[in-house]
């Protein structure tokens, strides 16, 4: 009779993931972070992921901008590169995160994000697995469908492809519920020195910014877990 192999402790870190759900960047380092998270499984390493809000245009109004306009404004960039970037964050963007499609075009909007923060903490209110999927299903509106980040029958749309309850969704949109937990969350951030995104901020003391590749976000939270 042999005896039974030892198991490998399991370490879960509490990871911070503040990000926005119109920033390409996010995408690919929340892509990148669950890969990671998914190698290091074998080596009892896990994690509980809270999003936290960000907004890139508090200021935009609800009929949001057109994206290579919007770039240009804020960078200086021609038309020329701001189609070079989106192409070379699509490519990064497929190899993170395997399945997703992201489709920016010279027609693509950029929006105002309040409301999808306000859902997704409430959906944060349910538990983290329905925070995740509604996450994912944002990401998917914005960058996949095109869709009006800015409609709350959109943001309720998104819920329901989570597998969260439509009305309910509904309700905390057209209420304006968690408005002041938000901006709370927002400015604690903000205070805490996080001014770009995403910004994957483990165990409240560790910062890893950008999108950042798998093997990164692995090699990173090793040492995290170990310390």
């Amino acid at each position: 009779m042999t005896d039974a192999a030892p198991q490998t402790p399991t370490r879960t870190l509490n990871i911070d993931f503040v990000s926005d759900i119109v920033c390409p960047w996010c995408v690919v380092g929340l892509g990148g972070l669950r890969t990671a998270l998914e190698a290091l499984k074998a080596e009892g390493i896990e994690a509980e992921i809270t999003f936290q809000p960000f907004e890139l245009n508090p200021g935009m109004a609800p009929e949001g901008e057109n994206v290579g306009e919007h770039i240009a404004r804020k960078y200086g960039s021609t038309p020329e590169q701001s189609a070079a970037n989106r192409a070379m964050i699509t490519e990064r963007a497929g190899e993170a995160w395997p399945g997703f499609e992201m489709r920016m075009g010279p027609d693509s909007r950029i929006w105002n994000t309040f409301d999808a923060h306000r859902l997704l903490h409430w959906a944060g209110t349910i538990g983290r697995t329905e925070q995740a999927a509604l996450k994912a299903a944002l990401f998917e509106a914005h960058f996949t469908d095109g869709r009006t980040m800015t409609d709350l029958q959109v943001l309720a749309d998104a819920a329901q492809a989570a597998g969260l309850d439509r009305a309910q969704a509904v309700e905390v949109l057209a209420d304006d519920l968690y408005a002041a937990e938000v901006r709370a969350q927002e400015q604690l951030w903000l205070s805490r020195g996080i001014n770009s995104v995403p910004a994957v901020v483990v165990e409240g003391k560790y910062l890893i910014s950008g999108g950042q590749p798998a093997a990164v976000f692995e090699q990173a939270l090793r040492q995290m877990a170990a310390s």
